[in-house]
């Protein structure tokens, strides 16, 4: 007779084992159990707080008024009289510059007619420049005001205002009469 080798036997099972599978089974169970478990930790209410009550919309400022300075009031009749002086001073130099440029027209660069004309519009670029002086001092006046929180002036404004259209008319007259003339 031959005997054949019986196949090996398996361990028996520990108790260990055992216990490795009862969690197994016992885990839908205990899962169960923990959703009746009452969480004790204080979460915020989700109820609408005081502040979301109060809406979005933009608080009513109050609007600030200026109240007369007589020292300010001052200050812009001189550069106003100051202003005058050189609107004035453009307007009759700059009738004499366009006599100027229409008697060089079609004449060369360096003509002596050329010359007298560039001469008379050289003045009244100083005149412009006089003028955005001006402008500048306004400015000055109304950032001065700005860094103390005061309320916008409007005579600063007005004055502010003429000041810069002042300017923008003169640098569209020169620009005219220097289109007018040969280029150098």
């Amino acid at each position: 007779m031959i005997r054949t080798p019986s196949p090996p036997k398996s361990p028996p099972e520990s108790p260990r084992r055992r216990l490795h599978i009862l969690p197994l089974w016992l885990l839908p169970a205990l899962t169960g159990l923990t959703a009746c478990v009452k969480d004790m930790t204080p979460y915020p209410s989700l109820a609408p707080r005081a502040v979301e009550k109060q809406g979005f919309a933009e608080p009513e400022v109050p609007v600030a008024v200026a109240t007369p300075d007589a020292a300010l009031d001052a200050r812009l009749a001189a550069l106003d009289s100051r202003l005058t002086g050189l609107e004035a001073r453009f307007a009759t130099e700059s009738a004499a510059a366009e006599r100027a440029a229409r008697a060089a027209k079609g004449a060369r660069a360096g003509s002596e007619s050329w010359i007298t004309a560039q001469t008379l519009l050289a003045g009244l670029d100083d005149v412009r420049a006089q003028t955005s002086s001006v402008v500048t001092d306004i400015e000055q006046i109304a950032i001065d005001r700005a860094a103390t929180l005061a309320p916008v002036y409007p005579a600063v404004t007005a004055l502010q205002n003429r000041a810069k259209a002042t300017t923008t008319r003169q640098t569209g007259t020169i620009d005219r009469i220097g289109a007018s003339l040969a280029p150098a």
